[in-house]
């Protein structure tokens, strides 16, 4: 995710609304303080706006979640996050490009990913 590294970071909409929700849910419950949450969520905001391209929720990408949902038994929005990474992908592929990297912590949802084709990076294996 390093900007020197000058990957293009795809993610879909619901993202933002995500991580947001997160950073917040965590100062609430005293894991950070309000001033970093504030902090994070003002430096995840312009990174919203200046690094990632953003992947709209469609009819394809909904009808794709809610069959890896039942597939794979992920959870709503997990399922929602790899539909739009395969469908991103499937696109690439359809113009020649390069396989993309699907980066998740979460196990479940990595699994899904390796199982459906795709590469995959667990951001947890570099704590």
């Amino acid at each position: 995710m390093n900007p020197a590294f000058e990957h293009d970071i795809y993610t879909i909409r619901i993202t933002g609304p995500e991580m947001i929700a997160a950073l917040f849910r965590k100062a609430r419950t005293g894991q950070i303080s309000q001033q970093d949450a504030d902090l994070l969520a003002h430096d995840f905001k312009l990174d919203w706006q200046q690094q990632y391209q953003i992947i709209e929720m469609t009819v394809s990408v909904s009808e794709i979640a809610m069959n890896l949902a039942e597939k794979h038994g992920l959870r709503g929005y997990d399922s929602v996050h790899l539909a739009a990474a395969l469908f991103l992908q499937e696109m690439r592929q359809t113009m020649n490009l390069p396989a993309i990297t699907f980066v998740s912590a979460d196990q479940e949802q990595n699994q899904a990913a390796a199982n459906e084709g795709m590469f995959i990076e667990n951001p947890n294996h570099y704590l």
